[in-house]
């Protein structure tokens, strides 16, 4: 059974159905409470926790249920409640299985997933403890070490929760990597692939054959040391420190379907006028006609696309930097990242989106030297590089091998244009020269990457427009 337990209900959860659902283990149940009262908490008799329950969400963004759950939802708005329950304990799991029960049965919904709605009957739980936990634990972390924090989700797709959100947060703060345990079949939000870095962070994807392996890289992993690590094959030496590939890893099916994956770079003047997320909006529209459904600061995203609102979260938090996530709607599968970062030079954002296509869909390629105008002439470019990857419609990583993608084109923002000596800019080794964006007195530049997008011949290209721009 899973250990997260979700309510989805029509109308809000108010302090008695809240109650009613705290009481599944008993009138005289522990209750405590962590970050300032936003995550309750059902206690064993030493006030330890065996079931967390975070603050509710109210989701104005249809489809964030069928996306990262499979499951279906009240219509928009409702509510989504999440109950997590402490890692092996069963009675635990009965409780979070209660409550959300109690929840949907009284405000009107369902519980996900649907086998873990549970009796509306108090669980029993008398003599029922849980082990102490560390002092830099948090509800989202499963098992501390000296070395990582490690996370269990056994949920469709692994998604940056608020739960998810404190996880990576206390992990950094105590100076830890992040580990994600999910079975197989689990799929990885792009938002969590980006937030995870480097080692000793990984997603770890339980496997038959080979026990565990890193879902992004196929390294066959063990517990070894405090933390999942790679095993060494049987020839490796110390020149050539090989690792064996997960057989489920390589085995790559070949669908057809494609993302169009955008990475860019904007520094606006800092200025009291700023609307921020105007960029990723502009981009939207020119390669889907439409705006972006919703965004927020975790998934689900729970709020209508709203660039003003987006640009108040961002300034109350400054000058700590701000993530948001941003979604399409269901009839193009589109994701985005964005950090906001204060820096001497402005106000920077960084954004990462991707696109999904199924085979009898052809991507917007014609449509790019449009977005990167508007991204040059009325958003403070500095760099995007666009690419085209073999990759699942739906924008959620599997835990199988995926090419990497081919550049289709790089594009230069006219402030990098003019601070390049000569004509540096404007003549390439390239077959085809760039195309001038916006006014040729201040231009910004879009390069063409004659690669093919069958293979991988557009980095050949991208590493020596790259040595070029550089004076290498």
């Amino acid at each position: 059974m899973t250990k997260d337990v979700i309510a989805l209900t029509s109308k809000m959860p108010d302090p008695w159905a809240v109650l009613a659902g705290l009481l599944s283990g008993g009138p005289d149940k522990l209750v405590g409470t962590r970050g300032e009262g936003a995550v309750i908490q059902l206690c064993d008799p030493e006030g330890r926790p065996l079931v967390s329950v975070e603050a509710p969400l109210l989701v104005s963004v249809e489809g964030e249920a069928e996306r990262l759950l499979g499951a279906t939802a009240p219509p928009v708005p409702y509510w989504w409640t999440e109950a997590r329950a402490t890692t092996g304990v069963a009675e635990a799991e009965q409780l979070a299985g209660t409550f959300a029960t109690r929840l949907a049965s009284l405000l009107g919904g369902s519980a996900w997933p649907p086998d873990a709605a549970g009796s509306l009957a108090v669980v029993k739980t008398d003599g029922v403890s849980v082990a102490p936990e560390p002092a830099a634990a948090q509800p989202a972390i499963d098992v501390l070490t000296e070395r990582v924090a490690v996370v269990i989700q056994d949920r469709p797709v692994v998604a940056m929760t608020a739960w998810l959100s404190d996880g990576f947060r206390a992990a950094a703060e105590a100076g830890l990597g992040l580990q994600i345990v999910s079975p197989a079949g689990t799929t990885l939000s792009p938002a969590v692939r980006d937030a995870l870095g480097g080692w000793p962070s990984r997603w770890i994807v339980q496997d038959e054959r080979d026990g565990y392996y890193d879902g992004l890289t196929g390294a066959v992993l063990r517990w070894q040391d405090g933390m999942f690590a790679p095993v060494a094959s049987p020839d490796a030496t110390e020149d050539d420190p090989r690792t064996p590939v997960a057989a489920t890893f390589q085995e790559v099916r070949d669908t057809g379907e494609r993302q169009l994956a955008l990475t860019f770079r904007m520094v606006h003047p800092a200025d009291d006028r700023l609307v921020l997320g105007g960029g990723l909006e502009s981009v939207w529209r020119e390669l889907t006609g439409a705006p972006p459904a919703g965004w927020g600061t975790s998934e689900p995203a729970t709020l209508p696309w709203s660039p003003r609102r987006l640009t108040d979260v961002a300034h109350e938090r400054a000058p700590e930097p701000t993530w948001f996530v941003v979604v399409g709607n269901r009839d193009r599968p589109a994701l985005a990242t964005v950090r906001i970062t204060r820096t001497e030079a402005g106000v920077e954002e960084h954004v990462t989106l991707a696109l999904g296509y199924d085979s009898s869909e052809e991507p917007p390629l014609d449509a790019l030297p449009a977005a990167a105008e508007a991204l040059a002439t009325r958003h403070h470019l500095q760099s995007m590089l666009v690419q085209l990857r073999k990759a699942r419609r739906d924008v959620a990583v599997p835990p199988r091998f995926e090419g990497p993608g081919v550049p289709l084109a790089f594009v230069l923002g006219a402030e990098e244009v003019r601070a390049m000596p000569g004509d540096r800019a404007r003549r390439t080794p390239l077959a085809e020269q760039p195309v001038t964006l916006g006014p040729r007195t201040r231009p910004a530049l879009y390069y063409p990457l004659p690669g093919d997008p069958s293979d991988l011949s557009g980095w050949q290209d991208f590493e020596q427009l790259m040595r070029h721009l550089k004076g290498a």
